[in-house]
């Protein structure tokens, strides 16, 4: 019997897969399998997921697709089986939506069960609806996830078109009371081909202007107060802690996707024939995040980096960033000049809040002192 995994393992489970009620422009995930979880499959899964950890807490990740897809019965069953194969473990559950089919109902299960949500929305509705439309029920989605104290975040897409107004983009999630704040960027080629990028996706100097208007209106006044998952990864590299963000860290391979059918994949963004891992209806999450396969694609994470990079000043802060991106010749990641341009940025006062961190100060103090 192959032993639990020996450091913290993630599966993103999609219980309809690519099933939405949305089609947002730019979603990579829409050609993806759809379907339903069964019940067995759902049990399988919690069984196996709770079994594959070493670390008393585990944490359930809800994704889609638009999970929501799913009835409230679906997840009142997920948490029957957590509580019966938990064997005194600690279990939390997060889920990512849309917002869109948010009611009363599901707010008042959220809240009751202590799940994370994590909202779907790209800013203000001029923003938003530019390529994902329904801003207004998501804001009621939101709006609902308030009055019922449900613990949430936001989770947006810096894309060709918001890109442009990082400042709007920025002040909309601090007015809205938006307590911590994701975001990804939009990279996506046509057809698959090398350097051929959708209209939709950001261009590198664009990712860069995004990142550095936000950071320097966040260092302001929102250090401590409103948090920002991509400031915080870099300064857990400036601190050499693990970042929390995968695409910071120096390999891949501890995350994979679930598929409704119970194919599991290397990554989220990974989800093809090339890595497909197998069917946990055959083989143990265990097993299959142990298998050469797995192993050999979290490698490539480090070991497939540009020539460039291991010259680079900013490696530690990096890794070469998300291996989906790295499209140019010789394996070079499209967003790099973005990267470089903020890195530099922030390279000063990076080296202030680190130095608060290990003289045990909080960074705000720092921040608010220097």
């Amino acid at each position: 019997m192959i032993a639990p995994f020996s450091h913290p393992l993630y599966v993103m489970a999609k219980p309809v897969g690519s099933s939405c009620n949305l089609a947002c422009r730019y979603c990579y995930y829409l050609q993806k399998g759809s379907g339903k979880m069964s019940d067995e499959l759902l049990e399988t899964f919690i069984r196996q997921y709770i079994e594959a950890q070493t670390q008393p807490e585990v944490l359930f990740t809800w994704h889609g697709g638009e999970p929501l897809l799913q009835p409230l019965s679906f997840y009142e069953r997920a948490l029957q089986l957590q509580q019966k194969y938990a064997h005194g473990r600690h279990i939390d559950n997060c889920l990512q939506t849309n917002g869109t089919l948010l009611t009363d109902e599901w707010c008042d299960f959220l809240h009751r069960n202590n799940f994370l949500v994590g909202i779907s929305m790209d800013g203000p509705e001029p923003l938003h609806n530019h390529y994902r439309q329904q801003f207004r029920r998501v804001m009621h989605g939101v709006q609902l996830l308030q009055k019922h104290k449900v613990m949430w975040n936001a989770m947006a897409t810096v894309n060709r078109h918001n890109a442009e107004r990082p400042l709007e983009f920025y002040q909309f999630f601090r007015d809205i009371g938006c307590e911590y704040l994701q975001f990804t960027p939009v990279v996506e080629t046509v057809d698959g081909q090398p350097v051929r990028i959708t209209a939709e996706s950001v261009t590198p100097q664009q990712w860069g202007n995004f990142l550095v208007t936000l950071y320097d209106e966040w260092v302001k006044t929102d250090v401590g107060r409103l948090f920002v998952q991509f400031f915080d990864a870099t300064l857990a590299c400036w601190v050499g802690q693990p970042p929390g963000l995968c695409s910071a860290g120096a390999y891949c391979g501890h995350s994979a996707a679930l598929q409704p059918d119970g194919n599991l994949y290397s990554c989220d963004h990974f989800v093809d024939e090339a890595h497909l891992l197998g069917n946990i209806g055959k083989h143990t999450i265990t097993e299959l995040m142990y298998s050469d396969r797995q192993w050999f694609f979290g490698r490539q994470k480090h070991d497939g980096m540009a020539e460039k990079c291991h010259h680079c000043r900013y490696l530690f802060a990096c890794h070469g960033e998300c291996p989906k991106n790295r499209i140019l010749p010789g394996n070079e990641n499209y967003l790099c000049e973005g990267y470089h341009a903020y890195f530099r940025h922030v390279e000063h006062d990076m080296d202030w809040m680190a130095q608060a961190l290990r003289e045990g100060r909080a960074p705000a103090d720092i921040m608010l002192t220097k």
